[in-house]
């Protein structure tokens, strides 16, 4: 591996992260606050040590190794975290380093696991910054990198896809860069969107920009303490709910909707049809749950599990009631979607969909291989095979992401923390949803866990974002020889 290639690259990511902080010191500036002499010694460390990165470590454009692409990845996420957290820390927002590098996480991961006691007396950069760690995360940090900086070049393909492994990013277009180009602009579409209905119907410019920011991520940070429960607005979530759909939904089934005008093409999807499916059983469970075992009025209870079923499945963490203290089935119910996730190619995280959906299919296989050993079968999604590979990939990744969370869960039950909080955070923060139950629960927040709890957390967080086969590999001792 070309150590001086990956540095190289790292200069570049850092003084992006840089100049996006400009942003959030716009704000500081405009409300007169006193955050903004910490954005501002964080632009200028991000802008000198990437600068210095990239100066001191010329390279010839070239085409990116496979270890080379792995290490630019997961080191990116972990600086830009890194880097992100000195503004927490500068202008005493949050107490220790430890704790602003966990809310980085969170944010860039698009988590939503908060460490704020209190979001309300925050300045509005520190706020607008939240959201915007999330909104930049949900899109994947390599791929506005690719997109922004031409210079990439070859080796495009393999930094998105080392990003999103499990995503298998369809190429709309015959370069890389123009396919994510595309997606950026529905990105950016959509929050623009969300952002113009959440201001005509009443949200204050500032709250309609970071919750708009937040949801398309799928990231779930808000400016209020109660979340979206804070505007008690019936349109509000309405709204909220419709773009936390839309952002859970594959990006490329836009492409083909709008862009090539194949609406029918969304609707004949696979796991585009499970995923709402998913969505519309869980929001039932949960609605007849609540109206027999807590006796809520059929308005209330659908107006709550509709809410939080989205919010949980699309892994946004959004909440606008304490799901904390619903019966327990709805409970677990929650835990499930916190497994399933959204979908694949969007900015929902967890398992996803797609992977259930080859599972199911491989396992009604075995099934009838069982019956009848001799009976050839094929394998197919939409009318294309899926391959042995694929299918491999597929278990490979669930018995490892179901492991994390088991070794997690036996870590954080050992630093003393109940059955609930142990299980909830860890698979809350793979999963990047955000609040869990008990301790961490949506009225919560994850400030009282352990150190040790914390850095379990991280790790998890990172796993769930750029997938556990591109963090994990770093581990292995092969993967660090020279050449």
């Amino acid at each position: 591996m070309r150590l001086r290639v990956v540095l190289h690259y790292l200069g570049f990511v850092t003084i992006f992260l840089g100049l996006f902080m400009l942003l959030p010191l716009g704000f500081c500036l405009f409300h007169k606050e006193s955050d903004g002499l910490a954005f501002l010694i964080s632009i200028v460390l991000s802008l000198i040590s990437g600068l210095l990165l990239w100066r001191l470590t010329p390279i010839k454009v070239g085409n990116l190794g496979l270890r080379e692409v792995i290490a630019i990845v997961v080191f990116s996420w972990i600086s830009v975290s890194a880097l992100s957290a000195v503004a927490y820390t500068i202008s005493g927002t949050l107490p220790n380093y430890l704790d602003a590098f966990f809310e980085s996480m969170a944010g860039f991961t698009t988590t939503g696991a908060t460490v704020f006691t209190s979001l309300e007396t925050q300045p509005h950069g520190i706020l607008l910054w939240r959201s915007l760690t999330q909104w930049l995360g949900g899109m994947g940090i390599i791929m506005f990198f690719v997109v922004l900086f031409p210079i990439v070049g070859i080796g495009a393909a393999k930094l998105v896809q080392a990003e999103t492994p499990g995503q298998e990013t369809a190429r709309l277009t015959a370069r890389i860069r123009d396919t994510f180009k595309i997606l950026l602009t529905i990105y950016i579409g959509l929050t623009a969107c969300e952002f113009i209905f959440l201001y005509l119907v009443g949200l204050p410019f500032f709250d309609a920009l970071t919750v708009s920011l937040s949801t398309i991520a799928t990231g779930g940070f808000a400016p209020t303490d109660l979340s979206i429960g804070a505007y008690n607005n019936v349109l509000v979530e309405s709204i909220v709910i419709f773009f936390m759909i839309a952002a859970g939904v594959n990006f490329s089934l836009y492409y083909l909707a709008v862009w090539k005008r194949q609406p029918k093409s969304l609707f004949k999807n696979s796991e585009f049809k499970l995923y709402i499916a998913v969505l519309v059983v869980a929001t039932l469970a949960i609605n007849i749950d609540l109206i027999v075992n807590l006796g809520l009025p059929l308005g209330q209870a659908l107006r709550e599990s509709s809410f939080q079923s989205v919010s949980l499945v699309t892994t946004t963490g959004f909440a606008t009631t304490d799901f904390n203290t619903w019966p327990t089935f709805s409970r677990s119910v929650i835990l499930v979607l916190m497994v399933v996730g959204a979908s694949a190619g969007s900015t929902g995280g967890a398992l996803k969909v797609v992977r259930f959906l080859i599972l199911f299919k491989y396992a009604y296989r075995s099934i009838l291989k069982y019956i009848n050993p001799r009976r050839i079968l094929t394998f197919k999604v939409d009318g294309n095979e899926v391959s042995d590979d694929v299918i491999t990939k597929a278990i490979s990744f669930t018995i490892l992401y179901l492991g994390v969370i088991c070794i997690s869960y036996l870590i954080m039950s050992a630093i003393g923390l109940d059955f609930d909080t142990a299980l909830s955070s860890v698979t809350s923060c793979i999963g990047n949803v955000g609040p869990g139950l008990g301790l961490v629960g949506p009225e919560e927040n994850y400030f009282l866990i352990p150190v040790l709890g914390k850095i379990v957390l991280i790790v998890c967080m990172l796993a769930g974002r750029v997938e556990i086969f591109t963090l994990f590999v770093i581990f292995i001792p092969s993967f660090w020889k020279w050449r």
